[in-house]
């Protein structure tokens, strides 16, 4: 009863995952040297997710993997490399950022269950720890709180250039930014940031009220 108690938290406050026909492979990314300390970014509490979620879509379109080394975060990077130290026990384990939460306030990673593993913290559900990044550099990162997630309208998606600049000089306040898929680039437009998701979604109304029709999304680093 108390693992399966400690099985409910731990999924508790992450983003709900839907399954899709074709997610994306996984890229091949090698882990670096383990030994190596990294740059300490956050401290707090982990949980982990595992069969609930397992085979559903993650955040950047991968298909959640519970035996991978991988976890969800509310900010950082998708590919970021992260080492996660247990401040309970001493142990660590090097995840890869592909999803987004957890949700619960009082948590700052949800981990695979495969890395949860690594540093027994299964059985409790939770545990106190350090996050450091390895070998990324934060300098390029839009995002200037780790915490707390930013968010935008997105208003268009162009293959041409100069489409969506034609379409952003419509919207007073809008933008331009390349986004490369693959080996596709395109030009997305989009309006405004902001930190509270409620006051995107009023101004996605408000332009849509305008004919301008748009959808509120998280800000990617």
């Amino acid at each position: 009863m108390l693992v399966a108690i400690a099985i409910f938290i731990s999924s508790c406050g992450t983003l709900s995952r839907t399954q899709e026909d074709s997610p994306k492979a996984p890229p091949n990314i090698d882990f670096p040297d383990a030994s190596k300390s990294g740059t300490k970014i956050e401290e707090g509490i982990a949980s982990w997710y595992g069969p609930k979620f397992n085979g559903k879509l993650t955040a950047n379109g991968e298909e959640y993997d519970m035996h991978q080394f991988t976890a969800a975060h509310r900010t950082l990077p998708f590919n970021s490399i992260i080492k996660v130290r247990n401040l309970d026990n001493g142990e660590d384990v090097l995840v890869r950022i592909n999803d987004r939460g957890p949700f619960a306030k009082n948590r700052i990673i949800d981990l695979s269950k495969k890395a949860a593993q690594e540093i027994n913290m299964i059985g409790t559900g939770t545990a106190r720890v350090a996050l450091m990044i390895m070998g990324h550099d934060l300098q390029s990162s839009r995002t200037d709180n780790l915490k707390v997630p930013t968010y935008t309208v997105q208003l268009a998606s162009f293959q041409k250039r100069s489409k969506a600049f034609q379409h952003s000089r419509k919207v007073q306040g809008a933008r331009v930014e390349t986004v490369t898929l693959g080996d596709k680039k395109l030009y997305r437009v989009y309006y405004g940031t902001f930190v509270d998701k409620n006051k995107a979604r009023q101004k996605a109304q408000e332009l849509n009220n305008r004919g301008f029709n748009g959808y509120v999304k998280q800000i990617q680093n």
